[in-house]
């Protein structure tokens, strides 16, 4: 019986030797990884079956390194799931490693500048990398859902490029747009200029949307504002286009027309003093910060020249002929 038991154990003792020599080779020779390779690790994946299907691809050397040297690290039950690239070059405790720290692929969102939240969702709903659980939530439902305190979806999410692994819920996205959109904000308005004729962040962030959709060139955000800031001032009319546009929804076929600056909806700009009732877009960083430090200048009207910028009149004689130079030109 001892003489039994002392073969088995030096039996062991040569495979362990055997092993101890074998496997770090085995560990640290680069698998066979040609070019950047996706690895998708379902959720429940287990190690054994996954390096079984990574031998059979031929990337990893045999079926059993990988497992091996896993359990012996006491790792073999910590790989996370999600999507994954092997690069040429890497080791069998490369992977591991990888695996184990969950460094899966980052893909990249990007939410623009004046989309309203309506493009915004389309957006996500057409994104294959998303698990589009707000599609079939109405706008109200979201708005809940996510707890926006506004009450109103429009505007309430930051335009940015936003990272993600894939499998990640649209609901998650738009709740990290939004709380990043209400970080800009407060801070914004925490830094404002003195004597702006807005009473609270949210009229902030109408004022942002109205300048972020009126905006060609980036430089003139803040002469815009200043604009729009000294006409409340006045109490006159914003008279801005694409407040209107938005009053006429879905149904805008791209032509503003003059009964559309005559039809009377809360967003027409035209027939009502005041700010609409709520933002018409997603506006940025910058838009918002214009939007709280207006240009100081004698400036109320302003005209498109045709190129994205605009000319900027103290009068209504100066505006008309600018008019008639830019615009009944064309």
């Amino acid at each position: 019986m001892r003489s039994a038991l002392f073969a088995v154990f030096a039996v062991a003792v040569g495979v362990g030797i055997l092993l101890a020599r074998a496997v770090p080779e085995r560990l640290e020779k680069p698998l066979n990884i040609a070019a950047p390779t996706p690895l998708v690790v379902a959720p429940g994946t287990n190690l054994r079956a996954l390096n079984r299907s990574l031998a059979q691809s031929g990337v990893t050397p045999d079926a059993q390194s990988l497992y091996w040297y896993a359990r012996f690290e006491g790792r073999a039950d910590r790989i996370k799931a999600g999507e994954y690239v092997l690069s040429p070059g890497m080791s069998t405790e490369d992977l591991l490693d990888m695996l184990v720290r969950g460094e899966v692929v980052q893909h990249a969102f990007t939410v623009i500048e004046g989309w309203t939240a309506r493009e915004l969702r389309a957006a996500l709903a057409a994104d294959p990398r998303f698990n589009h659980d707000t599609t079939e939530l109405s706008a109200d439902e979201l708005v809940q859902s996510l707890g926006i305190a506004a009450g109103h979806i429009e505007g309430q999410f930051l335009p940015e490029t936003y990272f993600f692994t894939a499998g990640t819920g649209e609901s998650a996205l738009l709740a990290r747009a939004h709380k990043a959109l209400e970080a800009a904000l407060n801070d914004a308005w925490e830094n404002r200029a003195e004597g702006l004729p807005l009473e609270s962040p949210y009229e902030a962030l109408i004022m942002a949307s109205i300048i972020e959709k009126e905006t060609g060139q980036a430089s003139e955000r803040p002469t815009i504002s200043g604009v729009f800031a000294r006409r409340l001032h006045i109490g006159m009319r914003l008279q801005t286009d694409p407040t209107v546009i938005y009053g006429i929804g879905p149904s805008f076929d791209g032509d503003i027309r003059r009964r559309d600056l005559t039809t009377d909806t809360p967003y027409n700009t035209y027939t009502r003093h005041g700010l609409p009732p709520t933002p018409i877009a997603l506006a940025g960083r910058a838009a918002i910060d214009a939007a709280v430090n207006p240009e100081e200048g004698e400036a109320l009207f302003f005209v498109s020249r045709g190129d994205g910028s605009h000319v900027f009149s103290a009068t209504l004689a100066e505006h008309e002929a600018a008019v008639r130079k830019y615009q009944l030109k064309q």
